[in-house]
């Protein structure tokens, strides 16, 4: 299915994308740190700002730079409930050309931004992969089994739907049968790849062939290019 083509590319792409954000986010802090200088502040006040469903208080902070300039600024972290109280005394980097360029020393104030963009990254990025490289995974498979694999031909059951993957509101079709070993009487259940239109009404022959790994018959592949193909 064409959609499920473009989501794992946009997964992967996106996550990638934020990873090196993330990382950006990361070598700019590093380097501000190496450049700051340190003062001790006082929180002043707490900014409270709501967005649709949350409030987060961003801490207002007053310190002393070098040459005695008082400096005011607001924290770009902010939490809920608040990490900070009025009157709370901080230890602030700041940048000596520009005292206004400042920050708290505080883990989450420091690394929070690149931390939760490297995190949701990591989730994108991991699932956008995961799905490129199980579709890598099954036509590596497929193509071994088309050259080595033995085929049998395996009663046709059913067609069930497959409600454990859905794309856009709809989940794929796939033909269910099952074979028993001729020496060890074990009886054997297939199933179809994703097909994303119903083929019942096309499966008329009572045998599907299915080719299998001797070795391991739970590596297999069931044959449906009997079946009509999908229009793009």
């Amino acid at each position: 299915m064409k959609t499920l083509n473009i989501i794992k590319y946009v997964f992967a792409i996106v996550g990638a994308a934020m990873l090196v954000g993330a990382f950006a986010l990361y070598t700019n802090t590093s380097s501000f740190l190496e450049r700051s200088e340190t003062a001790q502040g006082t929180v002043v006040e707490l900014i409270r700002s709501r967005s649709s469903d949350s409030t987060s208080y961003f801490p207002v902070v007053q310190f002393r730079a070098a040459g005695g300039r008082e400096v005011e600024f607001q924290s770009n972290s902010g939490s809920n409930p608040p990490s900070y109280n009025r009157g709370e005394q901080v230890t602030v980097f700041y940048e000596p050309a520009n005292p206004e360029d400042a920050m708290i020393d505080g883990f989450f104030s420091l690394w929070g931004a690149a931390l939760i963009i490297g995190g949701i990254g990591s989730v994108f990025g991991l699932i956008g992969v995961g799905i490129i490289a199980f579709g890598v995974m099954k036509s590596r498979s497929k193509a071994y089994l088309q050259k080595n694999g033995v085929e049998i031909h395996a009663a046709f059951q059913r067609v069930e739907q497959n409600t454990s993957l859905t794309v856009n509101g709809r989940n794929p079709f796939r033909i269910v049968c099952q074979w028993q070993h001729p020496q060890t009487r074990e009886l054997h259940v297939f199933r179809s790849d994703n097909l994303w239109f119903d083929p019942t009404d096309h499966v008329s022959q009572e045998k599907v062939p299915v080719l299998v790994d001797e070795g391991n018959l739970k590596r297999y592949w069931v044959d449906t290019s009997f079946l009509p193909k999908l229009a793009g």
